[in-house]
């Protein structure tokens, strides 16, 4: 899930921050431009790319492959899909309003407007499908499954409640709608496989998680109940077995999806048999919201930030072999814990990293009290600001390009009707590449597998050994074609 500043947050260099698909690397946009980083070791926040000229509120990049689309403040309403390795603009896009948001795969790229939805077909970038008058979704509330057998789209079915709409983006067909929340959605996310979906409502006291294609409730998790709080990220792990949940409080939850094990026979006249037993015995007479409450699962860990009350996002990886919670916030700090998941409790914080590379407030200058060894969560606290952040370009300008009345974005890379390949044999590209080829290398090359095995993703791939960002072909030109038109 990504991080965009809204009107109203914290003053920050800050406008976005996403992780990738697997979560092997970041993405971080600021007022001086946008970052690209691995997520290989846990002593390092290893720079992949920086661009110092755009100010980018959207970075979305596939994979660990060179392909990034990009959205920045000055045209709101233009997507551009990037080669980062080579610094050329593949082609670009224009459409009727602000882009909220943007999620991509190996087969589709969808942008998000605010009452409607565009599914390209990501090895051409032609539109397959325009859904038109969605409910109003103000924040860009989409989630994308990565999976190429369950290539679903989510998106918010109501502005009153929280209704999720799922969409088959190959078979270009809705799948069903799942009332997951009374209140309206806060945050979505599928699993890796995209088997099961991730909701929470802005009430933010409940987590709930269903499968699918049939929408059946498997897990319902209680956040809290002392308090309402904003959820900004919902996040699995890469075989779904944890979920981590963040939010606007200085708390991170990590909810274990697995099934209660079957209660011994003792275990009845323990003091947790007798509650469950009751809590049996009176369901018919307790109130629903009651019965519930004792039927939801808790957090399995949790962590606390050092900076609570900003924004952030989190996600679970595995970095040097080992599983870790990583949490990314407004200010532009990165915290990394040790999650044990064969034991509950504390996440230990081992580490924390400057997106921006300055130093904290109150200690310029000083490198090593922001990127060491943490032993307490109370350790390396950096005051949050406390002025408000001008909102960002989110609405129609009228300087900006419209795409027409009929809202259909307007291709500034290929006229209608005319291929790909054609565009580029046109503009004096290379004349043997067929269409289903000029994206083909990228998209299949072991840098954009997703999820390779716990080692392999835990090393991150050494130099020269093919694997991980190293070992992309940098001067290989079919690995994207050259591409040099660009139309403002």
């Amino acid at each position: 899930m990504s991080m965009v500043v809204n009107s109203g947050e914290q003053q920050t260099n800050l406008l976005f921050a996403n992780f990738n698909q697997d979560n092997t690397s970041l993405a971080a946009g600021s007022k001086s431009g946008y970052r690209l980083f691995s997520l290989s070791s846990v002593e390092k926040l290893e720079p992949i790319y920086e661009n110092a000229q755009e100010e980018a509120y959207i970075v979305e990049r596939l994979f660990a492959s060179s392909l990034v689309a990009i959205v920045n403040q000055q045209h709101p309403r233009k997507l551009k899909v990037c080669h980062f390795k080579k610094g050329t603009e593949i082609c670009n896009y224009s459409y009727s309003g602000s882009i909220l948001g943007c999620k991509l795969n190996r087969q589709r790229l969808v942008v998000c407007l605010e009452e409607s939805l565009y599914i390209h077909n990501i090895r051409d970038m032609k539109v397959l499908h325009t859904i038109r008058d969605t409910p109003t979704n103000p924040t860009g509330l989409i989630a994308l499954s990565i999976s190429n057998e369950n290539c679903y789209l989510a998106f918010p079915g109501s502005n009153q409640m929280g209704e999720v709409q799922i969409f088959d983006t190959i078979n270009l067909r809705g799948v069903l709608m799942i009332p997951a929340h009374d209140n309206r959605l806060a945050a979505l996310a599928f699993s890796p496989a995209g088997d099961k979906l991730g909701t929470a409502s802005e009430k933010g006291t409940v987590i709930r998680v269903f499968g699918l294609p049939d929408g059946a409730k498997l897990f319902e998790f209680r956040r809290g109940v002392k308090r309402c709080v904003s959820i900004t990220c919902l996040s699995f792990n890469h075989d779904a077995t944890f979920l981590c949940s963040s939010s606007n409080t200085e708390t991170v939850h990590v909810f274990k999806l697995e099934q209660p094990k079957e209660k011994q026979a003792d275990e009845s006249g323990s003091w947790m048999g007798m509650m469950g037993n009751l809590v049996k015995s009176s369901a018919s007479v307790l109130p629903a919201q009651m019965t519930d409450m004792f039927s939801q699962g808790r957090s399995f860990a949790t962590a606390h930030l050092p900076c609570p009350g900003t924004k952030n996002i989190c996600a679970i990886t595995t970095i040097q072999k080992l599983p870790r919670l990583l949490v990314v916030n407004l200010e532009g700090l990165m915290y990394i814990y040790n999650l044990d998941p064969n034991e509950s409790g504390e996440c230990q914080l081992v580490r924390q990293h400057r997106l921006d590379g300055a130093s904290p407030e109150g200690s310029p200058g000083d490198q090593a009290s922001v990127d060491r060894p943490l032993t307490h969560p109370s350790t390396g606290v950096s005051p949050a600001a406390a002025s408000a952040f001008p909102a960002a370009a989110r609405r129609s300008e009228g300087g900006a390009q419209a795409a027409g009345s009929s809202g259909k974005p307007a291709a500034t890379v290929w006229s209608p009707g005319e291929s790909y390949a054609e565009v580029l044999r046109r503009k004096g590209g290379p004349q043997e590449m067929e269409p289903s080829e000029l994206m083909d290398t990228l998209l299949n090359s072991p840098e954009s597998q997703p999820y390779q095995d716990l080692e392999q993703g835990a090393m991150g791939g050494e130099a020269g050994d093919g694997h991980g960002i190293a070992g992309l072909r940098l001067d290989d030109d079919a690995e994207f074609p050259p591409m040099t038109h660009k139309n403002d």
